[in-house]
């Protein structure tokens, strides 16, 4: 009998043969293996198996190593069960006696443990050419089949002697942010590089303002004058260590002024002299070569001391008649002249008396005795007290008046308030009692007084019945609910302007039954910021329920979005994500003195969210930037809980501290925070150049036909964003307008010039302007404040009969001493238009909200070998920082380089950025600027680009 056992591993493991031949077992080799001791023995047809053997399974696999100089490395393996195990090395299998096989029994499963080890020297990984590194790997035979391990890679270890980039020494300026570069030497493995300080090692955890880059960068956040120090950069791995150039930081302080001292007393003390007042350079002194302070150290003035005078008599008065005592008196005066200035006193007495009866006072005595007896005569008491009593009354007389005029003034107060809110109503009621309202109550509609060239107008026809009490009037008014004053009146149509100066009205009607009057003017706007929610209007909000794995939102047609990437909430956390466009008449504005409002206001949020990684909102923003010099000082303001604005940063004047990065584009800006809330873009000019505001001009008409004589044109005046212009449309789709030609563009400066606006060339047989003025202008500081909106003028027009259809008429804008754009106006009136498009020419409606994947152009394998290959720092700077350039990204590299992946947050930027255009083609031509094949390889074949 004959049985062939074959075990065979592809070709790659020995062949084993085992022979049954008769009653012997022999290999492959021939050798006799077994004796079964007879020809007389005969054996069974079958023989038992054996359970069947598992496929090996390595408890240790090679590991990477480094060649230190000329000391080999040494490779190990473990597997179990294991009948053999090779290296291969470079894909050849190491020779069998650089083997070094061990072989034990697992106590616990009973099964071979193996375990080999070989060295590798370094001429042999020196002697491999090509561009992939020397690798090895085990294989492992079993009677099940083989395993092969991982590779491990053997790479000789180096490190240069000299540093790419050494610090620098330097002198700053006490709290001044200091950068201190270092690009360690090139090595294998990458060296790790340490910070000393006085030849202490620097730990950011231990001191905060201290801060170490990714690109091994040491930066002070502010510098202290105990950071007045030598640094070293240090960079060390296995092989060697390195010391760079040691830097000396010298923190100075420069000199300032003390306050002045007092002003010294005059130093003449009569006439002209001088005062002194004196300063020191100690707040603070001069340290570390710190300049000395400017200016004097006192400051001398003229003064003059008033000469003393002393008084003088004046010549004596007449005596004056004699008197009961016998004796008469005269009196003089100490003004001849009168003591100033210190000068003494007169001497002597102020008055003189002497007898003047020679020798009658005897008789005059006795009578005055006499007189003397009786104080009063007859009669004198009753008149004393008769005079008393009159005055008594006429006090009562005087407080019973002044009581009267009171009570008369406060009923007539409450009447004309009720009076001044039937004024409203002259259009079409006037009662029989109609006063004037008194021109000192700010909040009562006045019939008489012209509308606003800056109003907003609408039209309102429908039954009135009653007036409800507005949330600003005061509360002694009496809401006139159940007047029987009013009746429903039928078609009656109200005409109410928005200005600064007057109050409105808000008519809102509900089927027709009640209409409210609200003042919703200057007073109502400074109520409050708690007093409301924000207002999620349709056309100005959207949300969505987000989790980790991100999302966009967008409110179409306005450019405003939010980019929430991959990651940044919480794995297991699902949030409500809102975004709102607040409105102009229910929020303060960010911009105070002479800013102006650039971009919408925009809420996001849940605020106070816990963020594991930055977000981008998107504004729209009307600066014009594409001066060859910077005339803008652009600054990002918060809205606090408490409704105050707080400036969050001024572009080109970021630190460290700064909470987030705004990437400024020509019609948009993207600001990348880790903090939701309120935001809004101002500006305002930075001298010498004016600054330069992008407007444009939307002239709108009624809608056809028009079966009236009247005939008006609105010509607004916005912010040439698409959010300004989507109100305005939708604003004159409520009052049944039609855009009559493209919005124009217009940029206006600040040079507080107002804009002008006029009508010309009126076909005067057939036409005639209703308005008496030239022109009419529109105020400069309410265009450049932003506070007014939308601002508008109106051409009233008339035409001479019916039958008149056809308008041409010029109309020219311009801002004075400024630009200007012209409307050549061609229109038939009876001609049918279309209603007001929702969407501006060739606008793109975007989805309000894209979850997940969907919401990002990157696919997110593309994205993290982009990370992994750009995030660590490069020797020949072919890392995230050239990126940025590459992407225009690189206004302040400091904000991305604090983040633990620079290349992730430059990468959500660019996701905002492109949102409508995001086209993989600009990122794949920064890669391939930048040398990085591998990345496009993985692009053109995981991606579409």
């Amino acid at each position: 009998m004959l049985s062939v056992r074959i075990q065979r591993d592809q070709g790659l493991a020995p062949l084993v043969l085992l022979l049954l031949v008769g009653g012997h077992v022999v290999s492959g080799s021939g050798t006799e293996s077994s004796d079964y001791g007879g020809e007389s023995e005969v054996l069974p047809d079958s023989f038992p198996s054996a359970p069947a053997e598992p496929l090996p399974e390595f408890q240790l696999e090679p590991e990477d190593a480094f060649i230190v100089k000329n000391r080999p490395v040494q490779l190990r393996c473990r597997a179990s069960p294991a009948t053999q195990i090779y290296f291969k090395c470079n894909g050849e299998w190491v020779n069998q006696n650089d083997h070094i096989t061990r072989e034990s029994l697992d106590q616990v499963t009973g099964l071979v443990l193996r375990e080999v080890d070989i060295s590798v020297a370094r001429t042999q990984v020196e002697e491999l050419f090509g561009l992939e590194d020397y690798w090895c790997q085990c294989v492992a035979w079993s009677s099940a089949g083989t395993t092969k391990s991982n590779r491990a890679y053997v790479r000789i270890a180096y490190l240069r002697k000299n540093f790419e980039q050494e610090p620098l020494g330097r002198e700053v300026r006490l709290e001044q942010e200091v950068l201190l570069q270092c690009r360690p030497p090139e090595g294998m493995p990458a060296s790790e590089v340490d910070w000393l300080k006085n030849e202490d090692v620097i730990d950011p955890s231990q001191d905060s303002n201290f801060l170490i880059t990714i690109d091994h960068d040491l930066i002070i956040k502010q510098a202290r004058l105990s950071d007045t120090a030598n640094y070293t950069c240090v960079a060390r791995n296995v092989v060697a260590k390195r010391r760079s150039s040691t830097a000396t930081l010298i923190v100075y302080v420069s000199g300032g002024w003390s306050s002045w001292t007092e002003w010294s007393e005059c130093n003449a003390r009569c006439g002209r002299g001088w005062q002194r007042r004196t300063r020191s350079c100690t707040n603070p002194a001069p340290l570390n070569g710190g300049a000395f302070c400017e200016g004097p150290p006192f400051q001398r003035v003229t003064c003059t001391t008033l000469c003393p005078v002393d008084g003088g008599w004046t010549e004596w008065a007449k005596w004056s008649a004699c008197g009961t005592e016998c004796t008469h008196w005269r009196s003089r005066e100490c003004q001849a002249p009168p003591p100033r200035n210190g000068g003494k006193h007169c001497s002597g007495s102020m008055m003189e008396s002497k007898n003047c009866t020679e020798g009658l006072c005897a008789r005059n005595k006795k009578i005055s005795v006499e007189q003397a007896s009786h104080p009063l005569a007859p009669g004198t008491g009753v008149a004393v007290y008769a005079g008393l009593v009159g005055a008594l009354l006429l006090c009562v007389i005087l407080v019973l008046c002044v009581g009267v005029l009171a009570y008369r003034r406060r009923c007539r107060h409450l009447h004309g308030d009720i009076t001044d809110s039937s004024s409203a109503l002259t259009a079409a009621f006037h009662p029989g009692n109609y006063k004037p309202p008194r021109q000192d109550n700010p909040h009562l509609l006045h019939p008489s007084a012209p509308p606003d060239l800056t109003a907003t107008a609408g039209a309102f026809c429908t039954p009135l019945f009653s007036l409800q009490q507005g949330v600003n009037d005061s509360p002694h008014k009496i809401p006139m609910t159940t007047s029987p004053l009013i009746d429903p009146l039928t078609s009656l149509k109200i005409k109410v302007y928005n200005s600064s100066t007057l109050s409105s009205m808000d008519l809102r009607s509900c089927d027709g039954e009640i209409l409210s009057l609200k003042s919703v003017g200057t007073v109502g706007r400074e109520r409050d910021y708690h007093s409301h929610t924000l207002s999620r209007e349709p056309g100005l909000s959207t949300s969505t329920t987000l989790g980790n794995l991100g999302g966009r939102l967008t409110i179409p047609n306005t450019g405003v979005s939010l980019l929430i990437p991959p990651g940044t909430i919480p794995q297991g956390k699902f949030y409500e994500m809102y975004l709102i466009i607040n409105k102009w008449d229910k929020t303060t504005l960010p911009s105070e003195g002479s800013q102006t409002v650039l971009s919408p206001v925009v809420s996001c949020g849940p605020s106070g969210m816990l963020l594991n990684r930055p977000v981008v909102l998107t504004l729209p923003h009307c600066a014009q930037l594409d001066t060859p010099t910077p005339d803008w000082t652009l600054t990002l303001k918060t809205q606090t809980h408490q409704g105050a604005w707080e400036e969050v940063l001024t572009v080109g004047e970021e630190t460290l501290s700064s909470p987030c990065y705004l990437q400024l584009e020509e019609e948009c800006c993207h600001v990348v925070m880790e903090q939701l809330g309120t935001y809004g873009l101002v500006g305002q000019s930075c001298p010498p150049q004016p600054a330069c505001k992008r407007l444009q001009l939307a002239l709108f008409a009624p809608r056809a036909p028009c079966l009236s004589l009247d005939y008006s044109l609105r010509i607004y005046c916005i912010h040439e964003t698409p959010h300004a212009f989507k109100e305005v449309l939708d604003l004159e789709r409520s009052l049944g307008g039609v855009l009559l030609e493209d919005p124009k563009p217009l940029l206006f400066k600040d040079s507080y010039h107002n804009l002008r606006l006029s009508i010309h060339d009126i076909p005067h047989t057939h036409w005639r302007s209703k308005l008496l003025a030239k022109y009419q202008e529109i105020p400069f500081y309410h265009i450049w404040s932003g506070s007014q909106r939308p601002l508008h003028c109106t051409f009233s027009l008339e035409r001479g009969s019916l039958a008149v259809s056809q308008l041409t008429c010029k109309i020219c804008v311009r801002q004075v001493e400024g630009e200007g754009q012209i409307f050549q106006l061609h229109t038939d009136i009876q001609e049918t238009l279309p209603p007001c498009s929702p969407l501006p020419s060739g606008g793109t409606c975007l989805p309000s909200s894209q979850v997940g994947p969907y919401a990002f152009r990157l696919p997110g394998s593309i994205r993290q070998k982009i990370c992994a290959s750009l995030d660590a720092p490069s020797a020949r700077g072919c890392d995230w920082r050239l990126l940025a350039r590459s992407l225009g990204f690189d206004r302040y590299l400091n904000y991305f380089a604090t983040k633990p992946s620079p290349t992730g947050v430059l990468l959500d930027l660019w996701e905002a950025c492109h949102q409508a255009d995001a086209d993989l083609v600009s990122l794949a031509t920064a890669l391939e600027e930048m040398g990085k094949s591998e990345v496009l390889v993985v692009m053109t074949t995981d991606g579409d680009c």
